[in-house]
Formats: structure tokens, sequence, C-alpha cells
């Protein structure tokens, strides 16, 4: 088992601290999230100390702090020749990660998700995956990707699920103003597309399409409703968004 260490403690590493600690590895944390630390260690028996000393005890460390307080996180910090970094940070580049982890330059960027920890996540990895199979496959399925381009595309369509909630939301408040029941709207609209989306086939390219059409046939509603969305322009404004992040990524890096 490995030694690992996480600096920063929040939304994006919990979940892995969680999967990780169940694998048997021993992981430290870091204080910055004092609150989640502290559940994490009375949850699954994981150490909270210093950021220095997280350094210090781990062979393996994920660096899960906001984009825009990495320099002043980890500039401070002291690596080592020879550890392991793993950045789940979006817009800080390899050649970033570089200058503020040296002398350790065995650094990989990945992008997880909450849902790691039950398995089904996929990590796009850049520029080598191996050590994330070693950690989180076979339950996590990691996808390594030829560039750091590569790498910024996928981590916009990860901001996709952001957007697909909010649509959710608006679809579960409806129902629930209709049936005046919020807690049975909620539970039928994302048990409704999760079923859905665990029942479709996997790797098959053109997927997608083919279950959309197989829905939307002419006279459905389920066609009305695709007909109404792509009218308003949804589809348009999804790129537009998609675009934006991007440029946003590049302009990071």
């Amino acid at each position: 088992m490995s030694r690992i260490g996480f600096i920063g403690t929040g939304h994006i590493a919990a979940p892995m601290v969680r999967f990780l600690a169940a694998k048997g590895h021993d992981v430290t944390v870091s204080e910055r999230n004092a609150e989640t630390a502290a559940a994490l260690a009375k949850g699954v028996g994981i150490r909270v100390a210093p950021n220095q000393q997280v350094l210090d005890e781990s062979d393996i460390v994920f660096l899960c702090v906001r984009p825009g307080v990495a320099e002043k996180v980890l500039e401070p910090l002291v690596f080592r020749a020879g550890q392991q970094v793993i950045s789940a940070m979006a817009s800080v580049s390899l050649a970033q990660l570089k200058s503020l982890c040296a002398p350790a330059i065995d650094i990989i960027r990945t992008m997880p998700v909450g849902f790691l920890e039950v398995g089904g996540c996929p990590l796009p990895a850049y520029p080598d995956g191996d050590l994330l199979d070693a950690l989180f496959e076979p339950e996590n399925p990691v996808i390594t990707l030829p560039d750091e381009a590569a790498f910024n595309y996928h981590s916009a369509i990860a901001t996709f699920i952001s957007g697909m909630l909010d649509m959710m939301s608006t679809s579960a408040g409806w129902l629930a103003r209709k049936t005046g029941d919020a807690l049975t709207a909620e539970f039928y609209t994302t048990q409704l597309l999760s079923g859905f989306l665990n029942a479709m086939p996997k790797n098959n390219a053109g997927q997608i399409d083919r279950e959309l059409n197989a829905l939307a046939t002419p006279g459905s509603l389920s066609l009305q409703m695709k007909t109404d969305l792509r009218s308003a322009g949804i589809h348009t404004h999804l790129r537009a968004a998609l675009d934006r992040i991007e440029a946003k990524l590049e302009n990071s890096q």
C-alpha cells in the first residue's frame, strides 16, 4: 500500500480520500478545510496534518486546492525529488505544476468527480495514466490523453454536469409545483435519468444519438421536447459556453 497525501481537503478530495482509505492506503490530509478533514479522520481513520507534514509523510501527493490560490499555497512548500504528484486543479498547467512542485517531476493532471467513490467515474489523465490506473481502476476507468489541449477539452465537458443538474432542478421543481410533493418529484426526476444512463450501452460511438432517436420518434412527446429545446437555442448556448470555458482554460496555461 502507498503513503498518500492530500493538499486541500474539500469537495473534490473527500471522495478520493474515502476511496483510497477503503483500499488500505495510508492517507494523510491537510488542515485547509478543518471541518471536512475532521469528518474524514473520524469516518475513515486518516491523519490530519499541516501542509508540509503532509508532503513529508507522503510518496504520492494529490493537489486539490482552488486554482486561484494554488501559487499561494504551494510556493512555500518543499517537495522532494521522486515524489509523485497528481493535480486535480483544472486550470493549472503542467508547466506551472512543474515550477511549483520542483524538484518533483513525476506529475499527472486529472479531473475527478464526486461519484468516483462509488465507481464509474472516468478520469482523464495527462501526460500519463499509469499511476491513476494503479490507484483507481478497475472501479474507475482512466483515459490517457495525448496532449494538454485534449485534457482541457475533457475538463470543459466535466462542467456540463452542473448544467445538467441545473436543468434537472428546473424539471423537478416544475413537477413538484404540479404535484405538491417535492421529495417524490426530485426522486422521480433523478432516478429517471440515472436509470436510463446506467442501462445505456457504453463504448459505442453514436450511441447517444441512437438512444435519442429511439425516444424522439415522429409525433412523440419526446420529439416535441427535443424540438422545443433546439428551437430555443439551447445547443447553441451550450456550445458557446463550452467554447468560453475552453478559452478560459487555455488562457490560464
